[in-house]
């Protein structure tokens, strides 16, 4: 994968600088133009800790001005993603409480719209959107799994477990991802639709670095992962469907019906288990939990929104 394309003053600059090694002046970058602009500046610089690009040096990934610069956008958005915060519930009766926050959460489904609505352009956009995030599936939360006490680590491993294919590449869940776009006829390389992202898809996959990378947000990184899994199994038979009705092959229609039994699993072992547990441990860390598990929902939402209403138009 290549630097993206610039969507801006700070993104040009920042990309210059990561293709050349010349970083030393990046605290006179001009400020974002846009937020899509800040938004994709900070996608890149977390891009830096998964595989990186070809035409930027390894070095650079602890390179102290990148650092910095990424300190400040990542600062910038996580105040933005705590301004849309709601009340959350109280503390007792953790895993009910949290299941009635998701259920009473009520917003706009993609995945509906895919059953039974949606044209084959629409969803091949759709799918093109989440190269982004499933062609690195679960490694946002990996990043968390050294912050953790044994026993919830191993919870989460439990569950990582399955999401790396029990061992096996083939059964990756990205893998499985990799094989259902490659049979739909699309592009299946990392990184090959990241210049088509939306501001909400950037948003959605900077926001679970943000939560994997920082350890005072591991349990933010928890919820996110509890309300994503808590979410994915209905949606997935939906998706399911409507890739069938639509005639895409079985390879893209297996990645989501593997998820409608592994999900279902997953979202008791990721609230129960594995939030519960780091709750019962660290009771400070509540309202991250919920922080991560309203941020996954809105951001959802949020993207959800804009592909409605641009495909209604």
């Amino acid at each position: 994968m290549l630097t993206p394309e610039s969507r801006g003053s700070l993104s040009e600059a920042v990309f210059r600088a990561l293709r050349t090694g010349e970083t030393s002046r990046l605290a006179e970058a001009p400020p974002s133009d846009t937020a899509e602009d800040a938004q994709l500046t900070l996608w890149a610089l977390y891009e830096q800790h998964y595989r990186g690009f070809e035409d930027v040096a390894g070095e650079l990934e602890w390179d102290p001005q990148l650092i910095s610069l990424r300190r400040g956008l990542e600062q910038e958005f996580e105040r933005t993603l705590r301004s849309r915060m709601p009340e959350v519930p109280e503390p007792e009766g953790f895993a009910e409480k949290f299941f009635d926050f998701v259920a009473d959460h009520d917003g706009p489904s993609l995945a509906a719209h895919v059953h039974r609505k949606a044209t084959e352009e629409q969803v091949r956009e759709l799918l093109r959107h989440r190269t982004i995030y499933h062609l690195k599936e679960a490694d946002h939360t990996t990043w968390v799994i050294p912050r953790l006490s044994d026993r919830v680590k191993a919870a989460v491993m439990e569950l990582q477990f399955d999401e790396y294919g029990g061992g096996d590449p083939n059964l990756l869940h990205a893998h499985l991802f990799v094989r259902g776009l490659q049979d739909s006829g699309l592009n299946s390389e990392y990184g090959a639709y990241i210049n088509e992202a939306p501001l909400e898809v950037l948003e959605e996959n900077n926001a679970m670095s943000l939560f994997g990378l920082n350890r005072r947000l591991r349990a933010a990184s928890l919820g996110f992962l509890a309300a994503f899994e808590a979410t994915s199994s209905a949606p997935s038979r939906r998706m399911a469907q409507g890739l069938k009705r639509l005639g895409f092959p079985a390879t893209m229609i297996e990645y989501y019906t593997e998820h409608v039994e592994a999900d279902a699993v997953h979202e008791q072992l990721a609230v129960r288990t594995i939030c519960g547990a780091l709750l019962e441990e660290e009771p400070e860390l509540h309202d991250d939990v919920y922080f991560g598990a309203f941020s996954a929902l809105d951001l959802a939402d949020r993207y959800a929104e804009r592909m409605l209403t641009q495909w209604a138009g």
